[in-house]
């Protein structure tokens, strides 16, 4: 029971996080061919948002896979929100001086014009940050239930093999 809770957590956080770093990739993707055709070399912050979606999908992928729940994976889910709260810094701060209002007013998000692909790719790494930050704590926790099994296990065997041997406190003192 222990192990299910956290899993089915998991699993639609995890296609969550499949889903916005594809987005995300294919937005900045799209971005980075469109620089390819004009000969110019692209920015450094949407090499690295590519990069964080590219790993990102690699370890939603990974960690989906069934076998995959018994690794204790909390420290890269972490570092992966770190990451993206970086690329959606990174994002920010490019789509200010492009004149498309607010950065946070998401109303005009819909739509194909440039101001409304980079609001919906901000979104979208905003919510892959949130989504990486809840499966770390929800794996964290299941993490610690599972250790603090393990530990009290090793204790109750520790505590047997002591009784057998005659050292600890269930031997039979009487005599016969």
């Amino acid at each position: 029971m222990t192990n299910t809770i956290p899993r089915l957590v998991s699993i639609p956080l995890r296609v969550g996080e499949l889903i916005f770093a594809a987005v995300v990739a294919g937005l900045t993707g799209e971005y980075l061919h469109n620089y390819d055709k004009a000969n110019v070399f692209p920015q450094k912050r949407f090499i690295y948002t590519e990069v964080v979606a590219g790993l990102s999908i690699l370890f939603s992928l990974l960690w989906l896979i069934p076998f995959s729940a018994g690794f204790i994976h909390y420290p890269i889910d972490f570092v992966l929100f770190v990451l993206w709260i970086v690329a959606f810094g990174l994002l920010v701060d490019y789509i200010g001086p492009l004149n498309c209002g607010s950065v946070f007013a998401w109303g005009s998000t819909f739509g194909k014009g440039t101001c409304q692909k980079w609001k919906a790719n901000v979104a979208f790494a905003f919510l892959s940050a949130i989504f990486w930050l809840i499966s770390a704590l929800v794996v964290r926790a299941f993490s610690l239930n599972f250790l603090e099994d393990m530990l009290i296990s090793f204790q109750g065997l520790w505590f047997v093999h002591r009784a057998r041997r005659g050292h600890g406190a269930v031997t039979d003192h009487s005599t016969k």
